[in-house]
This record gives structure tokens, C-alpha cells and sequence, in this order.
């Protein structure tokens, strides 16, 4: 066998002791997500965001990659395999299919679900305490009777509200649920519409014609994805259609009262970097982000046939032009 000159030997041996240690420290986070929409792609954006503050930048010590199921609960049970295969430190599951498909398929790879209502309901975990297991997260769970104040100032009188949702998706499921044992506190009626998949959404909103004063939507994933078929029936019914999540007021709703997904995405990848740096993730409680944004159209509602009132619309966070 020829040998190598010891010149070049020894530049091969610098060069593994440049490269051991670096691929020793590099992590690897894969991101999953039900489908692409503003408030979920935000949330995977500001968790990328947190974790470069905290010392994990793609490129340098970061394996980062993302998948979408788009809109396929199939999908997301292949991806979350797919990424268990991969071994990953850490897996961010955004959105309760995602986060269930991946609960389900581990019980050893760190679980961070994210924009996920209620985790419990969900059975990701079994309560809001440290779940002792591989799972955690960071929650989007608005409390109820503070959007139907919201929905009363934009439609002080209204009666009956309609919901167009996923009956097959738990986070919608439980909005629904409290808002029928809510509303006849208040003196009004819900008013459901199914749309199983994303193309239902325009076809369920005017199912709600005639039969509501006001839509409200949450955070479901297939209202969302769709959200200007929503918004189309709104406008040409004249029907108010007030929002769970600040992206969808910018897509033409008139307002919400939510949680900002950047942050709470920024929030997930903060909570990720502590299992990076050797927290157990069952160690960590689930999260609910506490800062509310009160975004207002007032074109959207000229549109829908609604005057806000100025006291209302200084009050915003954040006023949509």
C-alpha cells in the first residue's frame, strides 16, 4: 500500500480535530406541523428565532428541518415516523394532529407540541402539571367568556352565533363544547357548521346565512388554511366574522382577541433550548401564553356592515389599515 506524505497526514488529522468537536455539539430539531397557514408558520418561525437567541443557529450547531402534513392526519403520522427514524434531541409538533400523531408513535424522543388548546383533552398529557413522560408545550387556550365580551362589542346585540369547525379536530371540539355551555349564560345561541376538510369551509360558512348575527372562528386548522372563502361569506352576507388569532383579522376578520403566534412560537423555542441545554422535558410544566393582542379591521368591517366605535378601535393593539 502507498503511504501518504506525513504532510498530508497530519493535515487530515488537523482537519477531523476542526470538525469532532463541532459535529459533537450540533443538535438536531424536527418540526412538524398540520398544515401551512400565518399563525403556524409563525409559530415555527419565532420557535427558530428563540433558539438562535439561545445558542442554536442553523448551519453552526443546529440541524433544523421542517414538514408540513398539509392538512392530512395520514400525512402526519408518516412525517412523525419518518422523524423518530431520524432520532432527533428534540421534536416541536405544531397543532393537536400533529402533536397527537408524534405522542403517539414515541415514548423516548423529546415531544415540544405547540398551538395546541387544550393538551389534555388532546390526551397529550394527563394534566397542566409536569407529565413525568417525553412531552410538554406551550398552549393557545383563550378563555371563552373574554371573546364573547369581545364578539358583544362588535355586535352588541347579537343572538345567535355561528361557528364553522373540524369536528374531527380536539382543539375545535372543545372550543364548541364551552362556548354552547357559555353562551346561554349571556342570552345566545351557537349555531355549528361542520367542514370536515378545508374545502367545506366556504360551503359551511353559508350554511350560517340567515340563521346567525355573527361568526365566530377558533384557531381550527381547517377554517384557518381557507380562512378567505370565510371571509367571502362574511363580506357578501354582511354577516360580523370576529376571530380567534391576530392573521386571520389581516386576512378580514374584524377583530380578535388572541394570542400572538409569533410569540408563542418564540415561547416554544425557548422552552426546547432548556431540553437542548438538559432539562427533562417531563420535568417541565405545559405553558399557556398569557399575553393577549387585541387586533381591529375597520375595513373589514365597513365590509361586513358594521360601525366600531372609536373608543373600541384606539383600544386595539394593533389596528389593521
Amino acid at each position: 500500500m502507498k503511504q501518504l506524505p506525513w504532510m498530508t497526514l497530519g493535515a487530515l488529522t488537523l482537519a477531523f480535530a476542526a470538525i469532532a468537536p463541532a459535529s459533537a455539539q450540533e443538535k438536531s430539531v424536527a418540526v412538524t406541523a398540520i398544515v401551512e397557514h400565518p399563525a403556524l408558520d409563525a409559530v415555527r418561525d419565532g420557535a427558530k428565532d428563540a433558539l438562535k437567541a439561545a445558542g442554536f443557529e442553523e448551519g453552526k450547531n443546529l440541524k433544523w428541518q421542517y414538514q408540513s402534513a398539509q392538512g392530512n392526519t395520514g400525512t402526519a403520522a408518516q412525517i412523525a415516523r419518518k422523524f423518530i427514524g431520524d432520532k432527533p434531541d428534540v421534536i416541536i409538533a405544531i397543532a393537536t394532529p400533529s402533536a397527537q400523531a408524534v405522542v403517539a408513535a414515541t415514548k423516548n424522543v423529546p415531544v415540544v407540541f405547540s398551538a395546541v388548546t387544550d393538551p389534555v383533552a388532546a390526551k397529550l398529557v394527563q394534566s397542566w402539571d409536569a407529565s413525568g413522560t417525553n412531552v410538554t408545550g406551550v398552549s393557545d387556550l383563550l378563555a371563552m367568556d373574554k371573546q364573547v365580551e369581545l364578539i358583544k362589542k362588535v355586535v352588541p346585540d347579537a343572538k345567535r352565533l355561528g361557528i364553522v369547525y373540524n369536528p374531527g379536530e380536539a382543539n375545535s371540539v372543545v372550543v364548541v363544547k364551552e362556548l354552547k355551555e357559555l353562551l346561554p349564560k349571556m342570552g345566545m345561541t351557537l349555531v355549528e357548521a361542520s367542514a370536515p376538510r378545508s374545502v367545506d369551509v366556504g360551503s359551511a360558512g353559508r350554511s350560517l346565512v340567515g340563521k346567525v348575527d355573527a361568526i365566530y372562528n377558533s384557531t381550527d386548522n381547517n377554517v384557518v388554511s381557507a380562512y378567505e372563502s370565510l371571509v367571502k361569506v362574511a363580506q357578501e352576507a354582511k354577516i360580523p366574522l370576529i376571530a380567534a388569532d391576530s392573521d386571520s383579522v389581516k386576512r378580514g376578520a374584524i377583530a380578535s382577541l388572541g394570542v400572538n403566534y409569533r410569540d408563542l412560537g418564540e415561547q416554544t423555542g425557548r422552552m426546547v433550548a432548556r431540553i437542548l441545554k438538559g432539562e427533562k422535558p417531563g420535568d417541565i410544566k405545559p405553558e399557556v401564553s398569557t399575553k393577549l393582542e387585541l387586533f381591529v379591521n375597520p375595513g373589514a368591517a365597513e365590509k361586513q356592515g358594521v360601525k366600531l366605535s372609536e373608543d373600541f378601535v384606539k383600544s386595539a393593539t394593533t389596528i389593521v389599515k
